[in-house]
């Protein structure tokens, strides 16, 4: 039987919003993130990173900088709370009119979010209840992705979160819940299932 699962965004989500982060070592979590995945681990909920980063695309840095970047993630998790991701999708892809400047990365992508390939291929790579799982992030698009795969949307106002609904990014999106920070929507999360 297919389960459920928690999509996490990473900036501003599990780890402190730096904007285009240049250097390994300045990726920092938000504080209490790794304990919140460490209670979706402990209550056997799969966890899947989705994020985009188009850094690649931008021409900023190397794939190979984004993949060490998950790696310092993963390590943080681990070393900060015991916790864990149980996968990591991520959109290194951008199209043309959005700035892309490296002609290896850039494309229109069915796994840039809002679109919902990230989603699609960890439900089919894992048996995972789209219907029955939660996208968390801190941007417009995190809420998009949600309701485009029929997911649950959680709004974290860490990040760009307390800009979303009313602020400098204002957007029709609708959360289904509004939490304070990763935490806080975790514990949310655990009330629903």
């Amino acid at each position: 039987m297919s389960r459920a699962a928690v999509f996490l965004d990473r900036d501003g989500v599990l780890n402190q919003e730096a904007g285009y982060i240049h250097k390994v070592e300045d990726l920092h979590l938000i504080p209490g993130a790794a304990q919140a995945v460490k209670q979706l681990n402990d209550a056997g909920i799969f966890c899947c990173l989705a994020s985009n980063q188009a850094g690649p695309a931008r021409g900023f840095y190397p794939l190979e900088h984004v993949e060490n970047l998950h790696k310092r993630l993963a390590q943080l998790l681990w070393d900060e709370g015991g916790a864990k991701l149980d996968a990591v999708h991520h959109c290194p892809y951008l199209s043309a009119p959005e700035g892309a400047k490296n002609p290896e990365f850039t494309c229109y992508g069915t796994w840039r979010k809002p679109n919902t390939g990230m989603l699609v291929a960890a439900a089919w790579d894992f048996d995972l209840d789209l219907g029955r799982s939660f996208m968390v992030g801190d941007k417009a698009t995190d809420i998009d992705l949600a309701h485009n795969a029929g997911c649950t949307g959680v709004l974290v106002q860490t990040g760009y979160g307390d800009r979303v609904l009313g602020g400098t990014y204002q957007h029709a999106a609708q959360p289904d819940y509004i939490a304070t920070d990763l935490k806080d929507g975790v514990q949310w999360i655990l009330r629903q299932t």
